[in-house]
C-alpha cells in the first residue's frame, strides 16, 4: 500500500494505469502504421508529431475510463458489464478528441488513425485486463491476512468483506481467537497457533495481522504482536484495517477514541483555500458548458406546468457547522407537492414527481441551480450532500457521530453517492455516513479529483436518481 496526499489506493491501481497508458499510446502509432501500410513517408512525418499527441490520445482514454468507474478497486460488474462500460468510456474519448481537434487542429490526428486506434485500443485493454485481473485475483499474489480475535467484530468484518470483489488484494486467512472473546466465526475460518505467535505468523506466510479482539483488557499479546512487527508481518487495528480496504469508516461505539487519534481530518487553512479555488474553477466551467441545457430544461418545465408556475425550488437544507442555507433546484414535483409542510423521503416511482421531473432527476439536470450555492459560498462541489433540518435533527439523536459530517461544507456530489445508492431511510443515513466520514477524514485535492471523474459514471447511467 502507499498513500497519495493521505489517500491510500492500491498498488495494482497504479500499474493498471501505468500499462494501459503505455498500451494506448502504442495502439496510435500501430495505427498509424495500418492506416498508411503502403505510404512509408507519410509514416514518417506522423512520427515526428506522435510523441505529443499519442500520450494526449492515451490520457483522453484513460480520463474517460476513470469516469466510468473502470479504476475502482471494488467494482462489482461481471464481463459483460465491464467490456460495456470500456465501450462507452471509448465512445465519449472518441468524441472528446473530436471536439479537441476541433479546438486545437494541430493536435488533429485524422478521422482513419484515430478509429483504427480506438478500436485497437479496445481489443488491447480488453485482452489486458482478463490477464490482469485474473492475476491480481490468484490467492498466490495476495497479501496474506490473519485475523487476531474471532468475537463479534471479526465476525462482523468477515461478513462485510465477503465477496470476492471486497478482498480484492489481500487473503483472510482465519481468525486466531484471543482468551476472553466467545467464538462468533464459523468454524473452517478457526485458527489454532500450536507455538509462539511469531514463530507461527511466518510459517503461515502471514504478511499483515489485524487485531481485532472484542475486549482487548489484559488479553492482548502486545509483546508477541510487536516481535511480529520488528520481524517485518504489519499489525494492524480492525477499524483501519477496514477502512483502507473498504473506503468507509467502522463505526466503533464501543471504542470512540480510535477515531480521534487516527490520521486525517485535515481542515487546515491551506486546504480550505484549495478546495475553495477549485469550487470556484469546477463551477465556473461546469455552468459554462451546461447553460444550453439548463435553457432547455427551463423551457421544458414551462411548457409542462404553464405560465405562473415556478420554475426553480428553494429548500432548507443543513450546511457546514450546522448553519442552514436555501438550497436551489429545478423544480422536479409538482408545485403542491408538500402542501402539509411534512417532509417527506423520495421514493421510487414517487408521484409527486411530474414527467420533466423524472427525466431531469435520472439525468441530474434538477442539481445544476446548486452552482450558484457553489459559487455563493453555501457549498463545495464534492462533499457530504445536504440534508433537511427535520432529517438531520432525527439522524443526530439516533446515528452515532452523524454530526461529524457537518465540519465540511455539503457537495454537489461525494464519496457516499459513488459507493451506495439513494436513500430513504434510517438505515440508509448511517450506512451512506459511513462513507461520507471516510471523505471527512481523508479528503485532499487528488480524492476530490477523482470523486468528480467518477461522477460521470452516476450520471451517465443514472445510479441512485430518483
Amino acid at each position: 500500500m502507499y498513500r497519495l496526499f493521505r489517500h491510500r489506493a492500491v498498488r495494482w491501481q497504479l500499474l493498471l494505469v501505468l500499462v494501459e497508458y503505455l498500451l494506448l499510446m502504442a495502439c496510435v502509432y500501430a495505427a498509424v502504421v495500418l492506416r498508411y501500410w503502403s505510404d512509408a513517408d507519410t509514416q514518417i512525418a506522423f512520427g515526428q508529431a506522435l510523441h505529443w499527441r499519442a500520450p494526449s490520445v492515451a490520457m483522453v482514454l484513460i480520463f474517460s475510463m476513470a469516469s466510468l468507474g473502470l479504476y475502482q478497486v471494488h467494482l462489482r460488474a461481471g464481463w459483460l458489464g465491464r467490456l460495456s462500460r470500456q465501450g462507452v468510456a471509448f465512445v465519449l474519448a472518441g468524441i472528446a478528441l473530436t471536439v479537441l481537434y476541433y479546438a486545437i487542429p494541430q493536435a488533429y490526428l485524422g478521422r482513419g488513425v484515430l478509429g483504427i486506434a480506438l478500436l485497437l485500443g479496445y481489443l488491447v485493454v480488453a485482452l489486458w485486463r482478463a490477464l490482469f485481473l485474473s492475476f491480481v485475483d490468484a490467492d498466490l499474489f495476495k497479501r496474506r491476512v490473519v485475523l487476531l480475535g474471532a468475537g463479534e467484530r471479526a465476525a462482523e468484518m468477515i461478513r462485510m468483506m465477503r465477496r470476492k470483489t471486497d478482498q480484492r488484494g489481500f487473503k483472510i486467512l482465519g481468525c486466531a481467537p484471543v482468551t476472553a472473546d466467545p467464538v462468533a466465526v464459523s468454524a473452517p475460518l478457526l485458527l489454532h497457533p500450536d507455538e509462539a505467535l511469531c514463530e507461527w505468523a511466518i510459517r503461515l506466510g502471514v504478511d499483515e495481522i489485524v487485531v481485532g479482539p472484542d475486549d482487548r483488557r489484559g488479553t492482548l499479546p502486545v509483546a508477541a504482536l510487536l516481535e511480529c512487527k520488528q520481524r517485518g508481518i504489519a499489525v494492524t487495528e480492525i477499524a483501519e484495517f477496514f477502512e483502507r480496504e473498504a473506503g468507509k469508516i467502522k463505526m466503533e461505539p464501543t471504542n470512540p477514541s480510535w477515531l480521534v487519534f487516527s490520521d486525517g481530518f485535515n481542515i487546515s487553512p491551506m486546504r480550505r483555500a484549495t478546495k475553495r479555488t477549485f469550487d470556484l474553477v469546477i463551477a465556473s466551467l461546469v455552468l459554462l458548458l451546461t447553460w444550453p441545457l439548463m435553457l432547455l430544461t427551463v423551457l421544458a418545465i414551462r411548457l409542462e406546468s404553464g405560465r405562473g408556475a415556478p420554475i426553480l425550488y428553494y429548500q432548507e437544507r443543513v450546511g457546514e457547522n450546522g448553519k442552514l442555507f436555501r438550497v436551489i433546484k429545478f423544480r422536479s414535483m409538482g408545485a403542491d407537492a408538500e402542501r402539509d409542510a411534512v417532509a417527506r423521503w423520495a421514493t421510487k416511482n414517487d408521484d409527486r414527481v411530474t414527467r420533466v421531473g423524472r427525466f431531469i432527476r435520472k439525468a441530474r439536470l434538477d442539481e445544476l441551480p446548486q452552482l450558484w450555492n457553489v459559487l455563493r459560498g453555501d457549498m463545495s462541489i464534492i462533499g457530504p450532500r445536504p440534508e433537511r433540518p427535520q432529517f438531520v435533527d432525527d439522524f443526530n439523536n439516533r446515528i452515532l457521530y452523524y454530526p461529524l459530517r457537518h465540519c465540511l461544507k455539503p457537495g454537489l456530489t461525494g464519496w457516499a453517492q459513488l459507493r451506495y445508492p439513494y436513500g430513504s431511510s434510517l438505515e440508509d443515513a448511517e450506512e451512506k455516513l459511513k462513507f461520507d466520514l471516510f471523505y471527512v477524514k481523508n479528503h485532499n485535492f487528488v480524492f476530490d479529483l477523482a470523486i468528480l471523474v467518477q461522477t460521470l459514471e452516476v450520471v451517465l447511467f443514472g445510479r441512485g436518481a430518483r
